[in-house]
């Protein structure tokens, strides 16, 4: 039975630094777990009306830290369950026998996950003295994680919001409608860093696919509300006159493209073209598109 408990404690251990590895290390960024939780917390805010506001990616982000923790904590019990409480020696005052084994695995192992360092039950097991330092650092890296994890999320989110920004001061003057009397040269220039700018957007929702997860109190910072505007500058340039712009259009179309295709394939799952898609997007961001 020990040895069971054991096995299926290094699968647990195992199975949440594998996701850990995924989600912060992985280029894709696709730990099964943590997709599976952010993709439900949103799915629950979203059937409630988005309640949530803009705290919901926040708190998927922190949904998916304390699952984590608990794969940690609770694999490390089940490791340490058969050990008890031969394996360990108790500080003067304190009687194993008023403990149920269950219950003080999960609190030695969250002990030492926490590299709190009490003191009060120790290891003599020579195998669980060898083992408890490496849940230590385990428990560590974790805590370095999760803040990396947080902060490394706020230069997408810029990125997306600064395009949002573009675009609107752009739709804001009626730049589509006004493009044929623009300097050629000029023209090629905004598309060609709008299409730039969308492709980053498409690498971060690659990288950082929680940025999806993500919502704008303000409709101006709202890729989702913004991004419509570029099929109708798309479809305008591609028309112009001038090779150079037409060929600047099919690029922002090409990018278009493959940023809708990674929003349908990760993230919606419905849309046959680019309009649909990004109508979907603002749709499920609760955004009225800008045109």
């Amino acid at each position: 039975m020990g040895i069971v408990l054991t096995v299926a404690g290094i699968v647990v251990i195992v199975t949440g630094l594998q996701d850990m590895f995924h989600t912060l290390l992985h280029p894709s960024g696709k730990g099964h777990l943590s997709r599976w939780v952010l993709a439900g917390i949103w799915s629950v805010s979203k059937a409630t009306g988005h309640r949530l506001g803009s705290a919901v990616g926040p708190a998927a982000m922190t949904a998916v830290v304390i699952l984590w923790v608990a794969l940690q904590g609770a694999g490390w019990a089940l490791v340490y369950y058969p050990h008890l409480p031969g394996g360990f020696t108790y500080s003067p005052g304190i009687n194993p026998a008023d403990y149920s084994p269950a219950a003080e695995s999960v609190y030695v192992s969250f002990v030492t996950l926490g590299t709190l360092g009490f003191g009060d039950v120790v290891a003599t097991n020579p195998w669980v003295r060898l083992a408890s330092p490496f849940e230590a650092l385990t428990g560590f890296a974790l805590l370095t994680a999760a803040l990396t994890w947080f902060t490394q999320i706020y230069p997408p989110l810029s990125r997306r919001r600064a395009l949002a920004l573009e675009i609107k001061g752009l739709a804001d003057v009626g730049y589509a409608g006004h493009l044929g009397a623009v300097d050629p040269a000029t023209a090629s220039r905004v598309l060609d860093g709008l299409a730039a700018n969308v492709g980053k957007i498409r690498i971060d929702f690659t990288q950082y696919p929680e940025v999806f997860y993500f919502q704008e109190e303000d409709p101006d910072l709202s890729l989702a509300r913004q991004l419509p505007y570029l099929l109708k500058l798309r479809d305008d340039a591609i028309g112009h006159k001038e090779l150079d712009v037409r060929l600047s259009g099919e690029q922002l179309s090409l990018a278009l493209e493959q940023l809708t295709n990674k929003l349908k394939n990760d993230f919606l799952g419905s849309g046959e073209d680019p309009g649909q898609v990004i109508a979907a997007y603002a749709a499920a961001h609760r955004q009225t598109p800008r045109t």
